[in-house]
């Protein structure tokens, strides 16, 4: 996944696929050093209510150093969207000791995914696509 203003050759970047040829999920980085176990994994994690996908954990977080920018794109079902919400009420949620906090985040229609991108460490490895309004917002 391209990360918009940064060279594609300074980007690592992981998949998740549950099954063959079928991406879930998609973590890139830019940093000065990434370790070998970045990625992302399946999450025997509940799903909390209003969850559009199933949980995934960001693995190798702690071991990032020169952090510039982390960007994580989930696929998500839009058929799990309370009546009357709008498409574009999806965000990238993560699991933080408060509860579930929805990160800034756009929205792909076309190819059903959310994406987001940040400059620090997210608060917490656990990450789910969610209906927005079910989860706390939080600055980024």
């Amino acid at each position: 996944m391209a990360i918009p203003g940064y060279d594609p050759e300074d980007v690592e970047q992981a998949l998740l696929e549950r099954e063959p040829g079928d991406v879930d999920g998609n973590v890139s980085v830019v940093a000065t050093v990434v370790p070998d176990e970045f990625g992302l994994e399946e999450c025997p994690a509940e799903a909390p209510s209003g969850a559009l996908s199933d949980p995934v954990e960001l693995t190798g977080v702690d071991g990032l150093e020169g952090l510039d920018v982390l960007q994580v794109e989930l696929a998500y079902d839009p058929t799990e969207l309370p009546p009357g919400a709008s498409p574009t009420e999806v965000a990238v949620a993560v699991e933080t000791d408060a509860g579930w906090e929805s990160l800034n985040s756009d929205v792909d229609l076309e190819d059903a995914t959310v994406t987001a991108t940040t400059t620090e460490r997210p608060a917490g490895t656990t990450l789910v696509a969610i209906h927005y309004q079910t989860a706390s917002s939080t600055d980024e």
